[in-house]
């Protein structure tokens, strides 16, 4: 595998090749994204690329930037082993040369509900970086991963309506034993808290059954599940049940949901889904 930091070099290792499938992340990997270098392997003929680059633009000045995880010298050993060919890890003055004046605002019906509400101006730069290493990489596939559902919706939906020429794949959420999202913020998380953070998604798992057993009353649920967490000491933001196809409320018919929470546990903010389907 061979590592680039500039535009130019990027493009030159691209050169004549076939058009290739992309992983961009933000480094600190773990088997979810490894598994998406590997879906990416499996669904092309070009070569695979990752890139690495913590963005700017998609944290709040209160969030956690200037503390993110940096280790480009293990990620590197990660995605080889995975078998990516080539990762483009740009520094910011490679990939922001100047400030970056055009930004890209996804439709507001889509960005600003969930976690748009709660990280205001998330997804203009989510999809102001993820256009620009698109131009960057020229890929034919980019592969998300599920667990940031909505950040893979908006992509499709940006993809969709620019007519890039960009097949994007979802790659399923990747979990630990006890049924934990992995995230690279989990190592956050301290022993107790580890322990705890399952509690997401035994949550999420509750709702899901609850509409399996027949319950309709899906704001009721929801509010059920806020005071759930609550009461074990998280900070929930949201529990929702959602359409799978544009994340608005479900209505008569539709059979294709997914329940979404976001919450926070001591100072780690942790997200998750769970799709499923009314019979």
């Amino acid at each position: 595998m061979r590592t680039v930091h500039t535009l130019f070099d990027l493009r030159a290792a691209l050169a004549g090749a076939p058009r290739s499938a992309f992983v961009p992340t933000m480094g600190n990997l773990h088997e979810g994204h490894l598994s998406l270098v590997r879906q990416a392997r499996a669904a092309g003929g070009g070569p695979v690329v990752a890139s690495i680059f913590v963005n700017r633009l998609q944290f709040a000045p209160h969030e956690d930037f200037d503390t993110y995880p940096r280790t480009l010298e293990r990620d590197a050993q990660l995605l080889r082993d995975a078998g990516c060919d080539l990762l483009f890890a740009p520094s910011e003055a490679d990939l922001y040369p100047e400030p970056q004046g055009y930004k890209v605002h996804p439709p507001t019906e889509l960005a600003d509900i969930l976690e748009g509400h709660f990280r205001p101006g998330f997804f203009v730069g989510v999809c102001t970086v993820v256009l620009k290493l698109f131009n960057c990489v020229q890929p034919a596939i980019a592969v998300f991963g599920k667990k940031d559902y909505q950040q893979l919706m908006v992509i499709r939906r940006m993809v969709d309506q620019l007519a890039l020429p960009i097949d994007i794949l979802g790659g399923e959420t990747t979990r630990a034993d006890d049924g934990l999202a992995l995230s690279s913020r989990n190592g956050y998380l301290s022993a107790a808290e580890r322990v705890e953070a399952v509690t997401l998604s035994r949550t999420l798992r509750g709702v899901a059954e609850a509409v399996a057993a027949g319950r309709r009353d899906f704001a009721a649920i929801e509010a059920e599940s806020l005071q759930a967490l609550a009461a074990r000491g998280w900070a929930p933001d949201y529990v929702a049940i959602r359409r799978q196809r544009d994340l608005g409320p479900p209505q008569a018919g539709d059979t294709a949901l997914v329940t979404l929470a976001a919450a926070r546990l001591g100072t780690t903010r942790l997200i998750d889904n769970l799709e499923l389907a009314l019979l």
